[in-house]
């Protein structure tokens, strides 16, 4: 009996297997206690998020060194079976690798980060987790109108990123360009009517929209871009029946739904106190 426990246990099988657990064991251990210790002394949620990654990334990267470590001893003979084995496995799982390089390509890429506002595979909302395989988006729109939240949270894998466009709302440039389109008929004051919408947009958006020249600035000096206009501007154009005033401004992209609702009220008291001479227009 103590023959064969003593052969149990100085069998190099169980060894390794001992060994592959503790390797684990101690791994998990180091990047919970390092995770626990960033999250106490960071108060910045953002960073912490990025540093838990990095802990939990390096903690894979650890756990496989010391492995092959542990089967050192095995990977020359192992060597044929994973080259034959590897082609078909790759063929296999040719989409979690691709989803694992589209992880590689946004960590140095630069597509997209924590918070950003994005559209992916079909699919609109703001980012608020990004895995080696999949990203998690909180949606927004959908069977709501505007660019609010809808309660739905979507993973899309990483791949996405090699086969559509990545729409990026707030990356390098985190305001959008919105539009309103004014119908009047032609009895209307014209100049009531342009000075009226001016000074509207101008209370709104104005301040907001010089407050962003210098990150255009920037916009420009990293791109080749021509150099826009910010402030708010009124344009007229002649329809068969009626004038179009469309009504272009600067927003930040999380306040596009509540700054057209704004402008949208005081156009309304403008008309209602323009004593007829601002007539909405509309039809065919």
């Amino acid at each position: 009996m103590n023959e064969l426990i003593d052969e149990w246990l100085f069998d190099p099988a169980v060894g390794k297997v001992i060994a592959t657990v503790l390797v684990i064991a101690v791994v998990i251990l180091l990047v919970r206690s390092i995770q626990r210790v960033l999250g106490r002394y960071i108060e910045n949620t953002e960073r912490r998020y990025r540093l838990r990654k990095v802990v939990t990334f390096a903690g894979y990267v650890v756990a496989i060194f010391l492995l092959s470590i542990v089967f050192s001893d095995k990977l020359a003979g192992l060597t044929v079976f994973f080259g034959v084995a590897g082609a078909g496995v790759a063929f296999a799982l040719q989409e979690l690798i691709a989803s694992a390089a589209g992880w590689v390509a946004m960590s140095f890429g630069r597509f997209y980060n924590i918070g950003d506002r994005v559209q992916l595979g079909g699919i609109k909302g703001d980012v608020i987790d990004i895995g080696m395989l999949r990203t998690t988006l909180m949606e927004c729109g959908g069977w709501i109108n505007g660019d609010q939240y809808n309660g739905r949270i979507v993973r899309v894998a990483n791949s996405f990123i090699f086969k559509e466009p990545v729409y990026n709302y707030s990356s390098d440039f985190p305001f959008l360009w919105d539009e309103i389109t004014i119908t009047v008929k032609y009895a209307s004051n014209y100049q009531i009517v342009r000075e009226g919408f001016q000074q509207i947009l101008d209370d709104i958006t104005g301040e907001y929209a010089r407050h962003l020249k210098g990150e255009w600035r920037k916009m420009t000096g990293k791109y080749m871009l021509e150099d826009a206009q910010l402030e708010p501007m009124v344009t007229l154009n002649i329809k068969e029946n009626w004038v179009e005033y469309s009504l272009r401004y600067v927003v930040d992209y999380k306040q596009r739904r509540i700054t057209r609702d704004k402008i949208c009220v005081l156009i309304l008291n403008l008309i209602e106190h323009s004593e007829g001479k601002i007539m909405l227009g509309g039809g065919s």
